[in-house]
């Protein structure tokens, strides 16, 4: 299969992401990093064709705020029918299944998840047989939860039917080592997390803004995460540097164009032909603008 696009040392193909897998050599990705649509509705074509022309459907518009932005729909997980979450793990179970095939001994996967499903993919990936490493927590308060009970907002002024989000987890996984974590590391360099220097590891939890205006006319996709955050986590994913990094969910290539911008080779998958349009235009820009990133203390730095 020939790629769509090529830039730099990334590379996106338009396809169904576990046609794709399965078709791909074993023991040829060292890192996944990766978005999903959680709830598989949202992403429909039917349903995106709704989104773009603003007929609602699964996707709800957020309260508005008296900033002046224009709010950006959601998806609406808390609607999930209990068959739906079946799907769920259905899905995230093949995808798994076809993924760990393709990984070397001791490659991450690093999925973004939320609160309302992630111990459904969790459960998934883990019957799959990848190891659970833990979460890391993008710390950024969303537009999601929060609100009043519908129809009754005046009545009911001072209660929320669910907590307002201040955080997005992050599901951790591993594929088994191949003997110890060093020999994983000679051989395969996979196995561990790079720190960010010498002196301070890698931590669980990344404080986070928003997606910048900027970035989302470059990238127009619902579920964008900002280039501060997708490159710190990038990096993280090869711990010596070397590689291959997967995104198997590529949307409009953000995590590609933190690949890039970081210096590590990149594949990502896409189903939709309009994203993978969006994509070609969104790479080359992101990967080469600067951005200012949240420190663990709160304060603002270039990278």
């Amino acid at each position: 299969m020939k790629p769509a696009f090529t830039y730099g040392h990334a590379r996106l193909y338009q396809a169904d992401c576990i046609d794709w897998l399965r078709e791909r050599r074993p023991n040829s990705i060292h890192a996944c990093m990766t978005d999903p649509p959680y709830g598989l509705v949202e992403y429909s074509r039917k349903e995106q064709h709704k989104l773009r022309n603003g007929n609602g459907g699964v996707w709800r518009l957020p309260p508005k705020l008296d900033d002046g932005y224009d709010r950006i729909p959601l998806p609406r997980f808390t609607t999930l029918s209990k068959k739906q979450v079946e799907d769920i793990d259905v899905f995230f179970h093949q995808w798994a299944k076809a993924l760990i095939r393709v990984l070397v001994p001791g490659a991450h996967v690093l999925v973004a998840t939320n609160p309302l499903v992630s111990f459904v993919v969790s459960d998934a990936l883990y019957r799959a047989g990848l190891e659970r490493r833990g979460e890391v927590v993008r710390l950024v308060q969303t537009m999601r939860g929060g609100d009043r009970p519908k129809d009754a907002h005046r009545k009911f002024a001072t209660v929320s039917v669910i907590p307002r989000s201040m955080w997005e987890p992050w599901l951790l996984f591993r594929k088994p080592l191949d003997g110890r974590v060093r020999d994983n590391l000679n051989k395969w360099g996979t196995g561990a997390l790079r720190r960010p220097s010498k002196d301070r590891p890698f931590g669980d939890v990344i404080r986070s803004s928003v997606t910048a205006t900027s970035e989302r006319r470059l990238a127009p996709h619902p579920s964008l995460k900002p280039q501060a955050f997708l490159r710190q986590a990038v990096r993280a994913m090869l711990p010596v540097g070397k590689g291959v990094l997967l995104d198997t969910f590529a949307g409009s290539g953000s995590t590609l164009a933190a690949a890039e911008a970081v210096g590590v080779r990149s594949i990502g998958v896409e189903n939709l032909s309009f994203y993978c349009t969006v994509a070609k235009r969104a790479i080359p820009k992101l990967a080469t603008m600067e951005v200012t990133r949240t420190k663990p203390n709160g304060s603002r730095s270039h990278p």
